[in-house]
């Protein structure tokens, strides 16, 4: 009968590896380098067409208010699950900062419900950003229910105040909808920009 006696696996690796010091070659030793950083996965470009106004936004820059009639499936395309016709982040719409911003959602898609929010999220949307409004009050109610969210044929309006500028986007909280481009961009302007802009 054989019998094998165990070797600890360092030995085995200083033994495959030579083991022991290097020899000094006399030569300076290469300064240590950083370890690769992996970089942040970048986001979905933003639109970088001219800046318009389309009929469904309007502004009013003495009272500084902003007003937008968002139509959730407007068309058929992306199966309703479209914000005035765009997704994925198709359109950007820009609203001064400081401003008092009213949007009214109306959910024309026949079967399903939708919701709508400003996020900080603007990667990732493969899961539904947290329910958690950038500015107070901009968020629907009930935003990822299939049930008591905006419901086919409704209407519900949110007002809240764009009061940090930054890049942020608007979407529908309902499961799956962001992750198959029920979202768009929304940017709040520190100089005064207005409007909407498309690919």
């Amino acid at each position: 009968m054989k019998s094998f006696k165990l070797i600890p696996a360092a030995a085995l690796f200083l033994v495959a590896c030579g083991g022991g010091e290097p020899a000094d070659s006399g030569a300076p030793e290469a300064p240590a380098t950083e370890p690769a950083v992996a970089a942040a996965p970048a986001g979905p470009a933003a639109p970088t067409g001219p800046m318009t106004i389309p009929e469904w936004y309007q502004v009013d820059h003495d009272a500084k208010t902003v007003r937008l009639s968002v139509v959730a499936g407007e068309t058929p395309d992306n199966n309703y699950w479209n914000f005035n016709g765009a997704i994925r982040g198709q359109l950007a719409i820009t609203v001064p900062e400081g401003y008092e911003v009213t949007i009214e959602l109306d959910n024309r898609d026949p079967n399903m419900a939708h919701s709508l929010g400003i996020s900080s999220e603007l990667v990732n949307f493969t899961v539904p950003p947290a329910p958690e409004p950038v500015f107070a009050g901009a968020i629907t109610e009930n935003p990822q229910s299939m049930i008591d969210a905006t419901m086919p044929g409704e209407r519900e309006t949110i007002t809240f105040v764009a009061d940090s500028a930054g890049a942020y986007s608007m979407v529908c909280y309902i499961a799956g909808h962001s992750a198959v481009g029920m979202w768009l961009f929304f940017n709040v302007s520190g100089d005064g920009d207005a409007g909407v802009q498309g690919l």
